[in-house]
């Protein structure tokens, strides 16, 4: 009889590397005896998080950084030996773009939701009635609403539509690629009903749980509050896999059916190979989950019809002599009102200047928003020109790109609709009931930025070990 337990790991993005790498650290430093293997569809590892590195340029085809605050990832970036590669973003202005205007964003604004009233009160973003709405928050009583409700509702009963329209929505619906009328309060943004609940004003609220603003010294710039790693996430990805023991992975294979059996589970992948698992954690979409366990697809019914949305990004290349326009500040976001494609631009080579030549700009622009994803399917060159398009109504970009990259990512977004916390809930106690020892993690279901990706693997671990008794 062998104390050897058996963990198997679908699903090789970022949840599902840091519960293989976690999983395997614990078995070499606590001697435990852990059998962990890390299945992937695809041929590489990492998910979304892919690097294209070209003449100097180093682009990001996925997420291009995250939150220093939450601080699993930079942990592990600094336990895969990359810690003297962290970078923090710089600083600069942000816009948002109304009506063929580009308007800074108000200082002192936390999500949209301003903190400081003198530049609320002379941004142009809004009319003297809409602000005068806005200003209601400081009257109007805490919601009463007990269950889920969408963000769009919350917000335009606290500051009105035009604060929501022009400054929340661009920002917020860019973070998760959705229409912030049906997204979920409670799964996207919890925070913000909290504040509301304990300070009855979410402006009121909201300064007083915000930080002091970071007063930068002499010549020395106020720090960013995103990290990146300077050799692309790509590199952070290939250092996490090769920690992992050799022969623990396996690429290009799929789960195609889980089987529970009188003790553990067998598996059937789709080169017919079967394992045996003691336990399992389950990082890949909800789509795929599904299909792992079609034997028991009535878990997974509340998931059927969770929609994803399709987005592309647009990297464009260019000499500085081609921006005839060149704005102060690192990009901005379209309000959904404007008579635009894109979404939101970044100035790259401003915002994070190790990825750019010396002498070059570096544009990253998305396309992709509920009802608005045709794009997404057109031919790179048509992409491109839409883009460029758009930019040059903004910025006066008259050449053609030295080169640009589209990356396509087709229904990679799951939409956190109204009640999805309920819904998880629900699917993790029926399979706490019928399938013991299987846990499901990753951008499905608790978050999808990389940190909370993260936050979901470590979490996953945890459970693990806590399933099979072994103390960590």
């Amino acid at each position: 009889m062998t104390d050897l337990k058996r963990i198997v790991i679908a699903g090789g993005g970022i949840t599902g590397l840091t519960a293989a790498y976690y999983l395997q650290k614990l078995a070499r430093d606590k001697k435990l005896q852990l059998d962990v293997k890390l299945v992937e569809a695809s041929h590489r590892l990492g998910g979304k998080m892919q690097t294209y590195v070209k003449d100097g340029f180093v682009i990001e085809r996925g997420p291009d950084s995250f939150l220093e605050r939450k601080e699993s990832a930079g942990r592990l970036v600094r336990e895969v030996g990359l810690g003297d590669r962290l970078v923090n973003n710089s600083t600069g202005k942000s816009y948002i773009l109304v009506k063929d205007r580009l308007h800074p964003m108000p200082g002192g604004s936390v999500m949209g939701i301003p903190t400081e009233i003198a530049p609320f009160i002379t941004t142009g973003l809004f009319s003297w009635p809409g602000k005068f709405r806005a200003a209601a928050d400081f009257f109007l009583p805490p919601s009463k609403e007990q269950g889920d409700q969408s963000l769009g509702e919350f917000f335009r009963r606290r500051l009105g539509d035009e604060v929501v329209e022009n400054l929340i929505e661009p920002l917020l619906s860019g973070i998760y690629a959705g229409d912030i009328d049906n997204l979920s309060l409670l799964s996207t943004f919890p925070q913000f009903y909290q504040v509301e609940q304990k300070y009855g004003s979410l402006i009121r609220g909201m300064k007083k749980i915000m930080p002091a603003p970071q007063k930068a010294s002499g010549s020395e710039k106020k720090k960013g509050i995103f990290l990146t790693v300077s050799s692309g996430l790509q590199s952070f990805v290939d250092a996490i896999e090769a920690k992992l023991e050799t022969g623990s992975v396996i690429k290009g294979v799929r789960v195609d059916k889980v089987i529970k059996e009188t003790e553990g589970y067998r598996l059937r992948l789709s080169n017919g190979q079967m394992l045996i698992a003691d336990s399992m954690v389950v990082s890949a979409p909800h789509e795929a989950a599904m299909h792992m366990f079609s034997d028991h697809d009535h878990l997974f019914e509340q998931f059927r019809d969770m929609p994803s949305t399709s987005v592309a990004t647009v990297a464009m290349a260019f000499p500085e002599s081609a921006v005839k326009e060149d704005i102060d500040g690192t990009g901005f976001v379209v309000s959904r009102n404007s008579d635009y494609t894109i979404t939101a631009c970044t100035w790259t080579h401003k915002k994070w200047p190790h990825t750019t030549p010396e002498g070059k700009v570096l544009l990253r622009c998305y396309v992709g928003r509920p009802g608005d994803e045709a794009v997404v399917e057109l031919p790179d060159d048509e992409i491109v020109n839409i883009v460029l398009e758009d930019l040059r109504k903004t910025m006066d970009i008259q050449a053609q790109p030295d080169f640009a990259v589209v990356s396509r990512w087709k229904e990679s977004m799951p939409q956190y609709t109204i009640g999805h916390k309920q819904r998880v809930e629900k699917l993790k106690a029926g399979l706490s009931n019928e399938l013991p020892g299987i846990f499901v993690a990753g951008s499905s279901y608790e978050g999808i930025g990389m940190p909370d990706c993260i936050d979901q693997g470590e979490a996953a671990v945890e459970k693990v070990l806590d399933y099979l008794k072994i103390k960590s």
